[in-house]
């Protein structure tokens, strides 16, 4: 008596497109800074605009954005954005950093905590 392996097989290519799709969801779009060594992104909304922080466009070795959550609805779940502001900094496509705001919505790091971060990033490659 033969013994058919269909069912076997079916399960098994469901298997492989599942692993497949995982891969591939973790491989795109987990950075807004692909493209970029290193590169800090400042998270805010507009309801919060009165406690962005004015100082991430002077720090220095990184390039910078922003997104605004409130416009980019799809950015704080892709991005695990729990509060605003929050500065999350990039190297090379992954994250290497987060700093979060306080329950009142607004940043406790300083301009000198987030730089000394990108410093040792930078030291770190080498």
């Amino acid at each position: 008596m033969k013994k058919d392996y269909t069912s076997v097989k079916i399960f098994g290519g469901y298997l492989l497109i599942l692993l497949l799709m995982l891969i591939s969801n973790t491989a795109n779009g987990q950075s807004p800074c692909e493209d970029e060594d290193l590169c800090v992104v400042q998270f805010n909304a507009g309801f919060n605009e009165a406690n962005k922080v004015l100082w991430v466009d002077k720090l220095n070795d990184c390039s910078k954005k922003f997104i605004d959550i409130q416009t980019d609805t799809e950015a704080a779940n892709k991005y695990k954005i729990v509060v605003v502001p929050t500065i999350v900094i990039y190297s090379g496509g992954e994250e290497v950093g987060r700093f979060q705001a306080n329950i009142m919505m607004q940043m406790e790091a300083t301009k000198k905590d987030v730089q000394e971060k990108i410093d040792e990033i930078i030291m770190s490659d080498f």
